[in-house]
């Protein structure tokens, strides 16, 4: 059975916002997180990108968070992951593409 995706963005200032991604972030659901990332860092100078409720994260996910971060760096907006599984920890090591993101270790930071 596939777990639905979820995406929810909350403001957090003027210009930054934090986006929560939680469920499986697979070839089903990339589109719809990708679309959801790219309008966050087309609308914001500080987006946190909060992983904490992820469960899943295929090759087509990782996409979709490296496809954020090159707009993110291309329009001079500043992206952060913050809670980050272990295994999305472990998948981002072992392809050799942590540097892309800024990883925040604590959670509650905005």
């Amino acid at each position: 059975m596939h777990e639905t995706i979820r995406v929810d963005r909350k403001a957090t200032g003027r210009d930054s916002c934090r986006v929560a991604v939680s469920g499986e972030l697979d070839l089903v659901t990339a589109g719809e997180v990708r679309e959801a990332l790219q309008r966050a860092v087309g609308e914001n100078r500080v987006v946190v990108i909060d992983l904490g409720g992820l469960t899943f994260c295929d090759c087509t996910g990782l996409s979709a968070l490296l496809t954020t971060a090159r707009t993110a760096h291309a329009g001079d907006a500043e992206l952060r992951l913050c809670a980050v599984p272990h295994f999305l920890a472990r998948i981002l090591r072992l392809s050799g593409t942590r540097g892309a993101f800024t990883i925040e270790e604590r959670h509650d930071q905005a």
